[in-house]
Order: structure tokens, then sequence, then C-alpha cells
């Protein structure tokens, strides 16, 4: 809530290439029109909490001291990562949770458009396709489903690098997130701020020295996207399958990719749940590498926002199982120990040889057993 004398942050808003959810009336149907994504962000506007409340001076110097952070991380994260973004790199958006929902829909609407096409094109062969009005009625049922989904998630991500299939890909730090978790873990506003941001730089710096790789994981998991889609004859089954084992998602006992894919698309899963890692793993080595130079408190902010981890209530965790945060939380965990094995036995400079082609990325199996890679890759 606000008040006279307390505000929301009004941080930047983010660009995108046009109006969310732009339907196009008048031509035929493509799979973006299987969700309203004009509706899913309205949804979730809706329902995200707007998050702390603050005086308009306590907005104003949040915002300020994270583009302040944001642009000291940038020199620390290229002399420690190897890596150096080009000139002209978008800087950061500092946004409110409404900004994040804003460009992660239009985000998800450009990933997912090329596979709900192809749910469209195989209903369409079949004879299947819904009329006008069942299809917006039935977009506007995913919407809602969707913008619950993105109002959830708004409120747990402090920095993201929005890959922007269609639009300007760019880094967002979320304010209002920031604020609420160095509220939670008592922790020095400036230094935890900084933190945040030597991982994010990190993530920037990633997807704009290594120009290919951007357009390799958006590739990739559309690729996976669309064979994980099971074709109409197989539908029945898959749907009974997912039901029967929700319950053992639920309880932790297997995770939701286990749930979701045959076993030929695990193994493709597994390839991009080893890009994920090594992503995530690179970058809280370099902000942990970073930190004791430029952070005082850092190792106290690490120990209590590890902790934080752990002490998730149980709908909470209930959510990060069925969305498969769970799996993310591993994949900073075992991504770190890969790139701190490697930099060990190779050096940076060894280590950096993974952004040279996609061949080069690790393997599945390779995150488990770095020395393989190295033997790989390094002969």
């Amino acid at each position: 809530m606000t008040d006279a004398n307390h505000h929301q942050i009004s941080p930047d808003s983010p660009t995108t290439d046009g109006p969310i959810g732009d339907r196009g009336e008048g031509r035929s149907a493509r799979g973006a029109d299987y969700v309203d994504w004009d509706f899913a962000a309205s949804t979730g506007r809706r329902l995200a909490p707007a998050g702390p409340s603050v005086s308009r001076q306590e907005a104003a110097t949040l915002v300020a001291e994270l583009r302040g952070a944001a642009a000291a991380a940038v020199e620390p994260v290229a002399q420690t990562s190897g890596l150096r973004a080009p000139e002209g790199a978008p800087a950061p958006l500092v946004v409110d949770r409404a900004g994040w929902i804003a460009a992660n829909a239009v985000s998800m609407k450009g990933m997912l458009a090329p596979v709900l096409d192809h749910v469209v094109a195989s209903r369409s062969k079949e004879g299947r396709a819904p009329s006008p009005t069942a299809q917006r009625l039935g977009g506007r049922v995913t919407g809602a489903e969707v913008g619950g989904m993105l109002a959830w998630m708004s409120t747990k991500v402090l920095g993201q690098y929005d890959l922007a299939p269609e639009s300007t890909p760019r880094l967002l730090l979320v304010a209002p997130n920031v604020l609420t978790v160095e509220r939670d873990l008592d922790v020095d506003p400036s230094d935890f701020r900084l933190w945040v941001c030597l991982h994010e730089e990190t993530h920037r710096v990633q997807f704009t020295a290594v120009p290919w790789l951007r357009g390799h994981i958006l590739d990739t998991a559309r690729e996976l996207g669309t064979q994980l889609v099971p074709e109409s004859d197989q539908l029945g089954q898959r749907v009974q399958e997912i039901v029967s084992a929700l319950p053992g998602v639920v309880r932790g006992e297997t995770d939701i990719t286990q749930v979701l894919a045959t076993p030929e698309q695990r193994e493709r899963l597994a390839a991009v749940t080893a890009i994920m890692s090594l992503l995530e793993g690179h970058a809280d080595v370099i902000m942990d590498d970073v930190g004791p130079s430029v952070i005082p408190s850092v190792a106290t902010i690490r120990s209590r926002f590890q902790e934080r981890r752990k002490g998730s209530g149980s709908v909470d965790r209930i959510l990060r199982r069925l969305l498969g945060m769970d799996a993310k939380m591993a994949q900073y965990r075992d991504g770190a120990v890969f790139v701190r094995t490697v930099t060990d036995q190779v050096g940076r400079d060894g280590f950096n040889r993974v952004w040279e082609s996609p061949e080069t990325l690790p393997r599945a199996a390779e995150i488990a057993d770095p020395a393989a890679w190295v033997a790989r890759v390094h002969g």
C-alpha cells in the first residue's frame, strides 16, 4: 500500500518493440494466439504484490544505488572473468515487479511462438483447429494462468538477463525484490546491491561478449519445447502420466523434468541444463571472487543468502518444485564446482575456451566430471 508519504518504487520501464500480445486482427491464427499475452501481463501486474512501502527519498536512493552498483560491477567482472561487454551493449534497467512482468510476457511470447505454431500446424492438419471464439476464450484462460505464474515469479527474481527473442536483450534489476531480501537478511544495503550486480553483470557479459550464445540458447530451447509437445495420439497417456507423477514432484521425490519428458527428451533437457549450470555457476564464482576486494561484508551476505534459500515455506517449496526452480538451485552449485575445478586445472584462459563455440560448451556428464571436459577440449 502507498500513501502521501510512502511510494512504490518508480524505476525505468523496459523497452519493447511492440505492444504485448499484439494479436494481429484479421489474419490467420498463429501459435502465439493460444495465449492472450495482453491478459497475461495485466493479470500478472494485478496479482503481483507492489513490494515494500518506501518514502520517496528511499525509492530514489535505491534506484540510484542500483544503477551505480551496476556500473561499478562492470570493471571488476571484466578483469576477473576475462570477458568484456562490447561498447554499445545496452545498460541495465532498474524495474519494479510490473516492469519485470511486462518484459517477460513479451519474451515468453517470442520464445514460445514457434512451439505453439507447431501445435497449431499439427491440429490444423488433423482438422482440429479451434474456432476463433474458442481460441479467444482458451487464450484468456491460458493468459490468466501465465499471469499468475509471472506474478509469483516477479517476487522472487533479483535480477535477470532478458534474452528478449524479438526485442532488445538487456539486464533487468528488480528493485523491490532487492530491497525485500536485503531487509530480510539484515545486511548492509550498499554491499548487498553491489553483490547482486556482480552476479548479474556476469550474465550480461556472458551474452554480450559471446555473441553466438544468445541465439544458440534460444534455438536449442525452442527446438526442445517443440519436441516436448506430445502428438495428439499420445496426449491422453502423457496427461495421465503427469497427473500420477505430480504428488512425487510436490514431495520432492522427483524433478518436474522427469515428469514432462520422455527418456530421449531428458537427454536433450540435460544438455540444456548443462549450459544453464555453466552460466549460473560462472556468475556465482565471479561474484564471490570479486566480492572480498570490493564488498567488506561479502562473507556474511553469502552465508545468510544461502540459509534463506533453504528456509522457504512449504507452499513456496511446492511452487518451486512445480516450476522447476529447485533444479535451478542445483545449477548454481553444480556449475560453480565445474568452473572452479576447470579453472584450477587449466587457469582462467583455459576455462574461457568454453565460450569458443557450441562444441566447447560442457556436455551434461561433464558438469559432474570437469576433468572429462578438460580432456576433450584441451586434449
